[in-house]
């Protein structure tokens, strides 16, 4: 005996994942959810795979972020496993390379942070620019934003970039290529200019690297919540399917035997019985008997 559908509320899918019936709403328009059928009363009918569905997208928000999540979904919803794998085996493929290369930037930032400041190594904008490899708009906002303070020379007005301030570009570039926000770069600046210490590094790294691995575990989660939640299928059977995929049947003809209207009957052939009368479409069998009356 198969066992009965539980149906749910919008407010029984948001109170299990902690948010709004809007954001249930919004997750439903947005092809995250299955779509709902509409009860006669109009209102959405929701079952346990919409719950499944809505546990999953929000452990794949946390692991791969919003717009991939909502590609893996809709992915599943149609069916298409093999993109919804390879959207994920992109994600982990990405915090590979990420973690990868915070251990690059990682050794690069203690190289810079001890190296000393090279004498007479004053430089402007543009040939500062071209050092780094980036363009000068780029320190222009490093400065706007209180990262790089360089002096101005008398007369002229122009930047200009001491040592101090070169190693503290190059800090700023390393950082900023790994993704690093500009706050989290303010500070390791700030330490490194009242201590020249490389204990602020460290601790930058070491929370960027425990930010991977809480991702990762994200991953493992929404991994786990995918696989307990197999598709369905896109396209399930009509019943004009049904009867076409199985053995045909005779049409199903049924006939409605109505009593015709009744017609006099002629004296002489209800006295005497038995012939038929085609043209009034009358048949007697006989004295007596119950008559028949047909159309011909």
């Amino acid at each position: 005996m198969a066992t009965p559908k539980v149906k749910l509320r919008p407010v029984d899918l948001a109170r299990a994942a902690g948010i709004s019936t809007q954001q249930v709403r919004n997750y439903l328009d947005a092809g995250v959810l299955p779509p709902a059928r509409r009860t006669e009363s109009g209102y959405r009918c929701f079952h346990d795979r919409h719950l499944r569905a809505l546990l999953t997208y929000r452990a794949l928000v946390r692991g791969f972020g919003i717009h991939t999540a909502q590609a893996i979904m809709h992915a599943v919803h149609a069916g298409a496993v093999p993109k919804a794998l390879e959207l994920v085996d992109a994600g982990h493929a990405a915090l590979h390379e990420q973690r990868r290369s915070l251990d690059e930037i990682g050794a690069a930032l203690e190289a810079v942070a001890d190296q000393a400041p090279a004498p007479k190594a004053d430089m402007r904008i543009g040939d500062l620019a071209a050092h780094l490899g980036v363009r000068t708009s780029a320190l222009r906002v490093w400065e706007s934003e209180g990262l790089l303070v360089p002096e101005r020379e008398r007369g002229t007005g122009y930047r200009c970039y001491r040592p101090p301030d070169i190693r503290d570009a190059q800090v700023v570039h390393m950082l900023r290529q790994a993704r690093y926000p500009l706050p989290q770069v303010r500070q390791v600046l700030t330490e490194l200019r009242r201590t020249g210490s490389r204990e602020a590094l460290r601790a930058a790294l070491a929370q960027r690297r425990a930010d991977l691995t809480t991702r990762a575990r994200a991953m493992l989660e929404a991994a786990s919540h995918l696989h307990a939640s197999p598709p369905r299928n896109p396209n399930p059977p009509t019943p004009h399917d049904l009867r076409t995929r199985t053995t045909p049947v005779e049409p199903d003809v049924r006939l409605h035997w109505r009593p015709p209207p009744t017609r006099p009957v002629p004296r002489h052939f209800a006295q005497g019985g038995g012939t038929s009368l085609r043209a009034r479409g009358v048949v007697q069998w006989g004295p007596g008997e119950p008559q028949f009356q047909l159309k011909l």
